[in-house]
């Protein structure tokens, strides 16, 4: 073999950093006064090599060897022939070891393939004809009684929900596979024996399709590390991030590696010079698992390759012809080989060397795989590469006589953006998960090659996956990460929260964490420049889950009933209802006879005149300046006199042996909320606190907005929300983003007692949020209208009793099937069987005749959250004419809980010794998994 160019051999390694370079470690906040490491070969500017144009002059790290053995062909040569053709080349295949049988302990898995043995024959990878899955089976088991999971909404006609597969027709989806609920909880008895409509359930030939996943009963809350820390902040731009062995690595122009224990940067190189950097890496195997983690392979884009020893700081080998100027995009470990592939599609396989493991002096087995990689995994032995919307699978230890292409054509699937990222499950080895740029995941056999299904996820784009335990983690371009329980049928959504205020650019697992500290540690890189560390098992949902799961041991419960109007008053006062032509006392038509809630609830629009355009410019440009003397008497004395007309209404018509209390009263500019509570029952409320949200002109103005009210009942907490929000017809949207701003809204003052907030909220939330709450009821004139039909045949529809006909056109109902973001997704409406509310010549049975001939519509609603624990007996409408809306009530039956602190005590250690049970198996999936693709565990 001919001895390498002179300069290739003097050339520097590119982690040189010189004694001048202004970048620093002294400057971060981990590693104030720890010195930059230094090689001891200083940096030389990079001048092109005539001997090799394509790779830039350099010296070498005196002690590295990369020479290629004696009588070998040098990597760079032994690809020129692949470089010119796309026919994989033939060579001698690595044997790789045996796959240890799968632990009893961990969970069945329907024909698991051997890794390492190519199928004899493959079936086509294409889309199976899909057969809708019947989501009348979706429910969501509470207290042991089925109930409606609220996961409503229909499919649009251009993107299917969930393209079901052989599996989910056959059912193997609709249960987790060990058969445990989505955390493995035992079932329990439910105490208010009720079914959630069905109302926007919409049958596709006896079936029916998701559109998107449900998070809406997803945890909020992060889920943060539980040792160490949070938060590593790279202080510079890096996309390739990975973790193993309790180190978490990043690199790009700098190499640094934390200790995730500590938090503390170990190592830190800077490439010295500007137009080297690092542009793929991965830990090499150990020969031992007490040896993970302590060597680096890192690539760069002009091909070079180095292998970086973290305790020792140096870099102890290198190849700077590796790939031959070609940059290097990805790297990955199997078995006791490493895998390197670069951006015209050589792909080297590394062999191991003299002493099991790879080197980077040994020949490589050189491959061809398309160009325009974008992502690649190896899943038992087997490459998953995928170019744009494309998959193709290759086999690299095939020998001369097997196949390297699995699949001869790409597969490719219609109807999903490209290919972002892609994941396994360590319990669902069968299936690859595959990311998308539309938010969409596509399901692959890793049996047969072919799709089994795609999900609507999100429709935001997926960035990254990764499988962490039992769960499927995704990070999204908005900076929000979601956890999937994909063992269900539809997959539930376990997490939805803002993780990084940039997008969530890698996710990476460190498994190895799970025998060395007990956790398994879930890391997102972000373009924010932070590392953010998760909890991979999930405990706190686990354990709160849990709890909640066996709730019947530690609470006693006790069923409340609630009354909710809601009504645009008009600017009407009580002295007008005096006119009304039947009974003048709205609360005779109001309330229930014979029976006494325990709440009364009245939610009012409009008892002020909004159309006074000199008190609204009074108050929206006064702002905080004390107003107007009279003004504020005016909207003051509408907002006594109702209520007086409240107090004095109950007492007379409400049984003689109950008496009420005026819980509370909040008003905003015509908004106006009384809410009143049986005397006997006021000890029982605590914590009671209201919030208002402008969202007139912007946000600025008080016209349109919403008042919430919360408070705990014995130990439940409940919150209302009274709305007014944006008018118009074409305003749609406008009311949807005024819904998202008051549920979204941390407007509430947050609970700091974290017993409180286990005990009375959910989603891991603190009760600064509506959707914390465990009992939630939205009511107001939302303003929704009809879409898309004339005035005349809403009439006519309504003169035949055709609502149903009119329903499908509700601006509400349709958001809620079609907008997979719409904050009301998250409530659930009992099917309205009365004539729309609005808008009515005042007065009269006449809708509008006015010259503006508007359209009646359904603006008066009232919406409920709460599974399990709240049931709507009756929805209707009153005939009370002083207003050209109708007002609205509703009965509701609300489950509340009182807690016993010493059952509670005793259910939580009880929990906590069962949550040790599923970490084990955990771990023995993980040691599975690892299994699986033959490598130490990382």
């Amino acid at each position: 073999m001919e001895a390498k160019d002179s300069n290739t051999l003097n050339r520097i390694s590119p982690f040189s950093t010189s004694p001048s370079s202004d970048d620093s470690m002294n400057d971060h906040p981990v590693s104030r006064g720890k010195p930059e490491v230094v090689l001891n070969s200083p940096a030389s500017p990079r001048s092109r090599d005539p001997g090799n144009p394509a790779m830039p002059s350099r010296h070498v790290f005196k002690n590295v060897q990369t020479r290629s053995p004696q009588g070998k062909q040098s990597p760079a040569s032994n690809a020129a022939s692949l470089a010119q053709s796309d026919r994989p080349a033939q060579s001698t295949p690595l044997k790789p070891p045996e796959l240890p049988p799968r632990p009893d302990t961990t969970s069945r898995l329907p024909s698991t393939p051997q890794p390492h043995s190519r199928p004899t024959s493959c079936a086509p990878l294409v889309n199976q004809k899909a057969r809708p899955i019947d989501s009348r089976n979706t429910l969501l088991s509470v207290r042991g009684e089925v109930l409606d999971d609220n996961l409503q909404s229909t499919p649009s006609p251009l993107q299917p929900g969930l393209i079901a597969s052989k599996h989910a027709v056959a059912g193997q989806l609709s249960q987790p596979r060990d058969g445990s609920s989505s955390f493995d909880l035992p079932r329990r008895p439910m105490a208010l024996n009720d079914r959630e409509p069905d109302s926007d359930r919409v049958a596709n030939n006896g079936n029916s399709l998701l559109e998107y996943l449900d998070g809406s009963t997803s945890s909020r809350r992060p889920p943060y590390a539980r040792v160490g820390p949070h938060v590593l902040t790279t202080n510079y731009n890096t996309k390739v991030y990975d973790m193993c062995a309790g180190y978490a690595c990043c690199v790009g122009q700098l190499m640094r590696v934390w200790d995730l224990s500590s938090g503390k940067v170990v190592l830190s190189l800077a490439l010295g010079e500007k137009e080297v950097k690092a542009t793929a890496s991965a830990f090499k195997p150990g020969s031992k698992s007490a040896e993970e983690g302590s060597r680096l392979w890192v690539g760069t884009n002009f091909g070079d390759l180095q292998e970086v020893d973290i305790v020792t700081h140096k870099v102890v080998s290198s190849n700077l012809s590796a790939h031959s100027g070609r940059e290097i995009v990805k790297i990955h470990r199997y078995q006791n080989t490493m895998w390197t592939i670069d951006e015209d599609g050589l792909l080297f396989v590394w062999p191991p060397g003299d002493g099991g493991l790879p080197t980077l002096g040994s020949m490589p087995i050189a491959r061809k795989v398309p160009r325009g990689h974008i992502f690649s995994i190896v899943v038992g032995g087997l490459l998953w590469f995928a170019t744009r919307k494309d998959v193709q699978v290759f086999y690299p230890s095939a020998d001369d006589h097997g196949d390297f292409n699995i699949k001869q054509q790409p597969a490719s699937q219609p109807g999903v953006g490209e290919i972002t990222s892609g994941a396994v499950v360590g319990c669902q080895l069968d299936e690859i998960y595959f990311g998308h740029s539309d938010g969409k995941i596509s399901i692959y056999s890793t049996t047969n090659f072919s799709c089994l299904g795609i999900m609507n996820a999100n429709v935001y784009k997926i960035n990254c996956l990764v499988g962490a335990g039992r769960h499927l983690w995704a990070g999204f371009n908005t900076g929000k990460i979601c956890v999937y329980d994909t063992r269900t049928k539809p997959w539930k959504v376990i997490k939805d929260y803002h993780a990084h205020e940039g997008p969530v650019i890698s996710l990476s697992v460190d498994r190895s964490s799970l025998w060395t500290s007990g956790q398994l540690r879930v890391g997102s890189l972000s373009l924010d420049n932070t590392i953010r560390l998760w909890d991979g098992l999930l405990e706190d949902d686990w354990l709160d889950s849990e709890l909640r799961d066996n709730d019947l041991s530690w609470c006693n419960f006790e069923e409340i009933e609630a009354l909710v109007m809601t009504w645009n008053a008009g600017a009407s006062t009580p002295a007008g209802l005096r006119y009304e032509e039947g009974d003048p006392n709205m609360l005779r038509l109001i309330l229930p006879t014979g029976r006494a809630p325990d709440l009364l609830v009245f939610g009012f629009q409009e008892l002020v005149d909004l159309e006074d355009k000199k008190l609204t410019a009074k108050t929206l440009f006064k702002g905080s300046r004390r107003k107007d003397g009279s003004d504020q008497e005016h909207i003051s004395r509408q907002y006594r006199d109702w209520r007086d007309h409240l107090v004095r209404s109950i007492e007379d018509h409400m049984p003689a042996n109950e008496s009420y209390a005026v819980l509370h009263t909040a008003s905003m500019v015509g908004l106006f909320s009384c809410i009143f509570v049986k005397t006997s029952s006021r000890p029982r409320i605590s914590s009671v606190h209201s919030v208002e949200i402008k969202r007139g002109m912007g946000g600025l103005h008080g016209n349109k907005g919403a008042l919430i009210v919360r408070f705990r009942f014995d130990d439940s907490s409940i919150c209302l929300v009274n709305c007014h929000l944006a008018a118009g017809q074409t305003q749609t949207m406008h009311r949807n983003n005024d819904v998202a701003a008051i549920l979204e809204s941390f407007a509430l003052p947050a609970e700091q007692d974290s017993m409180l907030c286990s005990n009375s909220f959910v989603g891991g939330g603190d009760g600064s949020m509506v959707l914390d709450h465990e009992i939630c009821i939205l009511n107001g004139d939302l303003n929704y209208r009809i879409d898309t039909m004339s005035r005349d045949v809403v009439l006519k529809a309504i003169q035949n009793h055709n609502l149903s006909k009119l329903l499908e056109r509700d601006q509400l109902l349709v958001s809620r099937k079609k907008n997979p973001t719409f904050g009301l997704k998250a409530f659930v409406e009992s099917p309205i069987t009365f004539d729309p509310t609005y808008k009515y010549d005042v007065g009269s049975d006449v809708y509008d005749s006015s010259e503006k001939h508007r359209a009646p519509a359904w603006c008066d609603r009232i919406l409920y959250r709460g599974p399990g624990k709240i049931k709507q007996t009756d929805y209707r409408r009153h005939e009370l004419r002083v207003s050209d809306h109708r007002p609205v009530t509703g009965n509701f039956r609300i489950r509340v809980k009182s807690i016993v602190p010493s059952e509670r005590e005793k259910v939580w250690q009880e929990c906590q010794q069962r949550f040790e049970a599923v970490r084990r198996k955990v771990e023995q999936e993980a040691k599975y998994e690892a299994a699986w693709n033959a490598f130490c565990p990382c």
